[in-house]
């Protein structure tokens, strides 16, 4: 990756950065190139987080559906907790994981408060999605056909809060290089 010049209002604790969008959107790739592009950064990855329930863990979307929405909040309020306790050491935190709507959002905006969070959706298109899906080592590929639906969710309940970045036609390299840049400025929450 490029050097980076490094912007002081994302680095070094100065706000909370999630990255979210649909999966194969590039979060995980573009999470750990943001983070490493930061002088004091921290990269807490939600999938990563969840794996950390080694004896009853139930993804996301698996069943039964109360013991999923619970394992989602869990995995939710850690990683604000950890968020808060990097940022309030000067460790930017920057956050991979799905947040699939408003209600969920607004758990982020209320419990990272009131440090400055920023936002950025990556959108490339559902095509380019489910192509990386493909790509991706089978172990890590999985089965999600839910792209329009969570989409759909993500664009009724956040409207314009944050920064809708379509990549559709930048590298993963690029797209870090321009959340770093710009997200200070493009990925304020609208609130």
């Amino acid at each position: 990756m490029d050097t980076i010049p490094i912007n002081d209002a994302l680095d070094r604790g100065q706000s909370c950065l999630i990255i979210t969008g649909a999966p194969g959107s590039g979060k995980s790739t573009v999470s750990l190139l943001v983070a490493r592009a930061l002088t004091r950064s921290a990269l807490l990855n939600g999938d990563q987080l969840n794996e950390m329930i080694v004896g009853g863990r139930v993804w996301a979307l698996g069943q039964p559906p109360d013991e999923a929405a619970r394992q989602v909040r869990l995995c939710n309020e850690n990683l604000c907790a950890l968020a808060t306790n990097f940022a309030d050491s000067g460790f930017t935190p920057v956050i991979d994981w799905i947040i699939p709507d408003r209600e969920q959002l607004d758990f982020y905006l209320r419990a990272l408060s009131p440090r400055r969070i920023l936002l950025v959706v990556l959108t490339p298109s559902i095509d380019i999605c489910r192509r990386r899906n493909i790509t991706r080592d089978p172990d890590e590929q999985f089965f999600f056909d839910g792209y329009e639906d969570l989409i759909s969710s993500m664009r009724d309940g956040f409207a314009t809060v944050g920064w809708w970045f379509d990549t559709s036609d930048l590298t993963p390299d690029e797209t870090a290089m321009q959340i770093v840049a710009q997200a200070p400025t493009l990925a304020v929450p609208a609130l």
